[in-house]
């Protein structure tokens, strides 16, 4: 049987592994003490099943420098999409790891088996949140977003789009609620055409099935629009989901959910938007305190002459419409806004 033991010592090796691995990215890169408690309690329920074996048999049949898949390496293994691929990639790597206990845990304890397939669910359920957490691969924080809304522009839509990127937009919301499916999705790849070239990303207000259909790098949902998790079922993890939140209430419950991207606001009043009370500078302090690691947009008023009190605020990305939109130079304005946001990074 050494060669049962010796495969329960790997695989219970590869899941304490999965699990210690994810756990470290569930704290420095998430901040999630949630999820971070719940893979710590896996990995402490793997040891207490371990226990169940004889103390000792499994390490004593080990044998590192004589294993044939030391040095035998998969297809992918070296590629890894960022920290949240090296979470993905451990957590997988520990769901196989309890497959393989519970199977060759058959041979030595029925107990035991059974003890690592119910461990294995758990882990099921573990991947699914902590996937939804880490959220979109094309998650990062954007600096300057552009509303981009054709009866607000002063300029043709397309002369605002081009000047503003020029400017310094580097990501544009599509908010043209005006437009039927056919006519938005048409617009949307126009917007793509133009942005996608000189690196801008795309996301479109409020239509999951148009942002996925158009290939835009995400959907901005509203408190009103279709729920982030419905979203992420039609769209996967492709898909950058954006919420608007309001409030801590709203941008705890978004985060929960899996937003990749939080509009903070209104920052100041705003004509897009007049009957929204304004939050203030406050709530953006508390947001950045609260979630320093995901993605914002602080939203609602601003321009180059508020800009200023976000920045002092710790901002690191906003969203503009009418400023940019309205103005005779939308990339003078564009520009002016991304100026002390830059200078703001390059001083943290």
């Amino acid at each position: 049987m050494s060669e049962v033991d010796r495969t329960l010592d790997a695989a219970a090796n590869r899941a304490g592994e999965g699990l210690r691995t994810l756990e470290d990215a569930l704290r420095f890169a998430l901040d999630r003490g949630d999820l971070l408690a719940r893979a710590k309690s896996l990995r402490h329920a793997l040891r207490t099943a371990m226990e169940r074996l004889p103390a000792g048999r499994l390490i004593a049949h080990r044998d590192a420098s004589g294993d044939a898949g030391r040095d035998t390496l998969g297809g992918r293994e070296g590629d890894r999409d960022g920290v949240r691929g090296v979470a993905m990639a451990a957590m997988r790597r520990a769901i196989e790891a309890f497959r393989t206990l519970e199977e060759f845990g058959k041979l030595v304890d029925a107990e035991f088996a059974a003890a690592c397939a119910a461990l294995r669910y758990q882990a099921y359920d573990l991947e699914r949140d902590a996937t939804l957490a880490f959220g979109s691969s094309r998650r990062s924080q954007p600096r300057l977003c552009l509303l981009l809304t054709e009866s607000l522009c002063r300029r043709a839509w397309r002369d605002t789009l081009q000047a503003a990127i020029e400017g310094g937009v580097d990501m544009v919301q599509v908010r043209e609620k005006h437009l039927e499916g056919r006519a938005l999705l048409h617009r949307v790849r126009e917007v793509i055409d133009i942005a996608r070239p000189r690196g801008v990303r795309v996301i479109v207000n409020d239509r999951v099935d148009i942002a996925v259909t158009a290939g835009a790098d995400g959907v901005h949902l509203g408190t009103g629009d279709l729920p982030l998790m419905e979203a992420r079922r039609i769209a996967g993890t492709d898909l950058l989901l954006g919420a608007s939140t309001h409030d801590m209430g709203e941008a705890t419950a978004a985060i929960e959910a899996g937003a990749d991207l939080c509009g903070v606001g209104a920052m100041f009043s705003t004509a897009l938007k007049p009957e929204r009370t304004p939050s203030g500078t406050a709530y953006l302090r508390a947001y950045i305190e609260r979630f320093p690691r995901t993605p914002h947009l602080a939203i609602g008023g601003v321009t180059p002459e508020t800009i200023g009190a976000l920045v002092e605020a710790g901002v690191r990305g906003v969203a503009v419409s009418a400023a940019i939109c309205g103005a005779a130079d939308p990339g003078q304005v564009a520009a002016a806004l991304v100026a002390p946001l830059r200078s703001a990074a390059a001083t943290a």
